[in-house]
């Protein structure tokens, strides 16, 4: 009998259980109070769904065993979106919503074989609402959950933030058949590969100052600007990261334009984020999110329905965090209720109610102690603080 969890996957202890879901209850609270309403999309969907149109690899899916094509969600916003564009169709716009989950991923292993990564995410989408006002509500949200996650200023918090029509202004002097090339070479930071595409020199160079150009917001859009002259894109980042700089500033988060950034998942189509945090060994994206109207449409929607974004965290991966604060519960809130050979279960278990009922969590020692010190004995062991003793 296999007694290991599957590759990929991992048993929680008690502690982590709590941990996440504090953050959790954190994320929750902050949704509410910007007008979002939870909703709980289905584990199990169609493949068709969950591909999102084409912006989710199926290798990247965990496929099921079933009569129709089934797997279990990578991610939470094509489930939502597709509630979105039909029971929840009628609703009035804009619409926000937003959920907490466990999202599956396949992955390969160094050995080859299948490696399933289980997570627990949190987000919310905001759909109806075009650009650049969606955007400037999301980022504040999004910084408005940063706070409440209480992050420290050792994880060296930095938002990385690219958008769709800024590599189609890198390709659009690129011969058609060499463009998914050059945005693979670009979005992998593969000089080589790069460097190796029959392109007229000064395209090669230009393309590979695009790749090294990152930095902040105010350079990298002067830049680009002198590269490509004025283009709304340009003005509506230049918008949405004045607004949003203070309020990095504020948390201790670094801003970071990168033209050349696009996420591993290709459902974005307009503005794309990713927050990287200091791991243990590694910089981990602890969230991502962006602009997604294309996905909307090939769903169905039509004409402003069809607009459509979010962010998702990672809630393992931000308990996981160095250092990270963990607002849970303590052991100074639990007493243990233990009794001797005199007395019985029965009465150690009414004391425990009523303990109950003054809000007190009480643990019962099941089997009778020989005396109150060695009941004193076990206190710690239970991770209690203190012994209610019931008499013989």
């Amino acid at each position: 009998m296999a007694l290991q969890p599957a590759s990929g996957a991992r048993d929680l202890n008690p502690q982590q259980v709590e941990h996440n879901k504090a953050l959790r209850e954190r994320l929750a609270e902050v949704y509410r109070c910007w007008g979002y309403e939870e909703v709980s999309p289905p584990q199990v969907e169609r493949m068709e769904t969950l591909k999102a149109g084409g912006g989710i690899n199926s290798a990247d899916i965990v496929r099921l065993v079933a009569d129709e094509p089934l797997g279990l969600r990578p991610e939470l916003t094509a489930s939502i979106a597709r509630a979105a564009t039909t029971r929840l169709a009628e609703r009035p716009r804009p619409l926000r919503l937003w959920s907490t989950g466990t999202v599956f991923e396949s992955r390969l292993s160094d050995e080859g074989g299948q490696r399933i990564e289980e997570q627990l995410h949190s987000g919310v989408e905001l759909f109806g609402s075009g650009q650049v006002n969606g955007e400037l509500e999301l980022l504040s949200l999004l910084m408005a959950s940063l706070e409440a996650l209480e992050l420290q200023p050792g994880h060296g918090a930095r938002l990385l933030v690219g958008h769709a029509a800024l590599m189609e202004l890198m390709l659009a002097p690129i011969d058609k058949n060499l463009r998914d090339q050059v945005k693979e070479a670009l979005v992998s930071f593969d000089r080589l590969q790069l460097e190796q595409l029959p392109l007229p020199s000064e395209q090669s160079q230009r393309l590979q100052q695009q790749m090294d150009l990152r930095g902040t917001p105010e350079q990298v859009l002067e830049q680009q600007r002198r590269l490509f002259g004025p283009q709304p894109v340009l003005s509506q980042l230049e918008r949405l990261l004045t607004h949003l700089e203070p309020l990095a500033s504020r948390l201790g988060v670094t801003l970071q334009l990168d033209p050349s950034f696009q996420p591993h998942f290709e459902l974005y189509d307009g503005l794309v984020f990713q927050l990287v945090c200091q791991g243990t060994s590694a910089p981990v994206v602890i969230a991502r999110g962006g602009r997604y109207d294309r996905v909307l449409k090939r769903f169905g929607a039509v004409g402003p329905a069809a607009a459509g974004l979010g962010f998702s965290f990672c809630l393992d991966d931000i308990r996981d965090l160095p250092s990270a604060h963990q607002p849970m519960k303590t052991n100074a809130e639990r007493v243990l209720v233990a009794y001797g050979s005199g007395a019985s279960l029965e009465a150690a278990l009414r004391r425990q109610q009523e303990l109950h009922q003054q809000g007190i969590t009480a643990v019962v020692e099941l089997d009778p102690v020989s005396g109150q010190q060695a009941a004193e004995a076990l206190v710690e062991s239970h991770q209690c603080i203190s012994l209610v003793w019931v008499a013989d």
